[in-house]
């Protein structure tokens, strides 16, 4: 990607396209973005220690969120190159711009098969599949400028097209964003509901009377943590056997492997 991301900037330059330069811009993001997802991939796999005692695989979220926000920032540059060369269209070599756009369509689309197989529900080959996907789609929409300009001459079509591809990318490159911010501000899962879970423990396990203070988060969309307090009654002189029936529920109906869980008598210990 990052070689071919230099053909692209000579191309660009000779041929005067906007759409090759970008899709050469896109892949010089590219290049950074699987850089970094690899890098990322590497450090999240690392053990906790005493200073990181959840581990390293929130890593994996913040690449995914600086990816995001680089393809926000890429979008930003093609719209404006956009305008400026609608205002005043420069004169594009159409069957140059046509060989690029051929070749990088074929390494984009080997790029994409490799990062498709991936997981995609991690954020972090999320982030990576979005860059190639983008270029993908610059190298077929600059294929269909540079037919457009050697059949009929008409030059606005390469800064169109170019704004149709950076519309197609904002949307899903601001879904990125939300979706690792959410996780970084230690936002809740989108689809549990708080109130159902704590029907549903409540439910399974009688002894539980009441539930308060809960907290969930993730370190990943994979990793779930959760804090909580039981209130018991005091007829349960032994909580322990009460907090495992709570984890088996909070795994088993929820994906929940990791909870911390206070039991209470009472009054809680933080009013």
């Amino acid at each position: 990607t990052g070689t071919f991301m230099v053909v692209e900037v000579v191309g660009g330059i000779l041929s005067g396209s906007l759409a090759l330069l970008a899709d050469a811009g896109h892949m010089l993001t590219d290049s950074m973005a699987l850089a970094l997802a690899v890098f990322a991939f590497r450090v999240s796999s690392k053990p906790a220690d005493g200073r990181r005692s959840y581990g390293y695989q929130r890593v994996q979220i913040i690449a995914a969120f600086v990816n995001g926000l680089s393809l926000l920032a890429i979008v930003g540059w093609i719209l404006f190159e956009a305008v400026m060369r609608l205002v005043d269209p420069p004169e594009v070599l159409g069957s140059t711009m046509l060989m690029v756009a051929t070749a990088g369509l074929f390494v984009n689309i080997a790029s994409f098969i490799v990062l498709h197989g991936g997981d995609q529900e991690n954020l972090n080959i999320r982030g990576a599949a979005l860059h190639v996907l983008g270029d993908l789609l610059g190298s077929v929409a600059a294929i269909i400028a540079a037919f457009v300009i050697i059949w009929t001459g008409w030059m606005p079509i390469d800064p169109i097209l170019s704004v149709v591809v950076a519309m197609l990318i904002l949307r899903s490159a601001w879904q990125l964003v939300k979706r690792s911010a959410h996780i970084l501000l230690e936002g809740a899962p989108e689809w549990l509901d708080v109130e159902d879970m704590q029907a549903k423990i409540i439910a399974a396990v009688p002894e539980v009377s009441e539930i308060h203070h809960v907290h969930v988060w993730g370190l990943t969309p994979r990793h779930l943590m959760l804090t909580m307090h039981v209130v018991l009654p005091e007829s349960v002189s032994e909580p322990t056997p009460v907090v495992r029936q709570v984890k088996s529920v909070l795994r088993s109906e929820f994906a929940i492997d990791h909870s911390t869980i206070e039991a209470e008598y009472g009054d809680c210990a933080d009013h």
